[in-house]
């Protein structure tokens, strides 16, 4: 029962990786087969050499991923400070002068 307070289990999937590297748009999303969702607190590995798209191009590959699903500690805690997180980056802005 303790063990699940802090760890989860780890699950094999099969997934797309779609990278872009355009003027538009420079991204890389993952979509998961077969519906599986990621919640907060999980860990994503994606198994594969790397990947590199060149400029201009978009591309999509097959890979497998290894998910370990958060416990139930580690998932409520991340749900209870993704928001001052969250918070932390709004404080960021970018301007064309220097910072003093």
């Amino acid at each position: 029962m303790i063990d699940r307070l802090f760890s989860g289990r780890q699950e094999d999937v099969s997934c797309t990786v779609e990278v872009s590297n355009t003027f538009d748009s420079l991204h890389a999303h993952v979509r998961f087969d077969g519906g599986v969702t990621v919640e907060p607190g999980d860990e994503v590995l994606v198994h594969g050499a790397p990947v590199a798209v060149p400029y201009g191009e978009t591309a999509s590959f097959r890979r497998t991923a290894t998910i370990r699903r958060a416990g139930w500690l580690e998932r409520t805690w991340t749900r209870l400070t993704g928001d001052l997180e969250f918070m932390e980056l709004c404080e960021f802005s970018f301007s064309e002068r220097a910072a003093l």
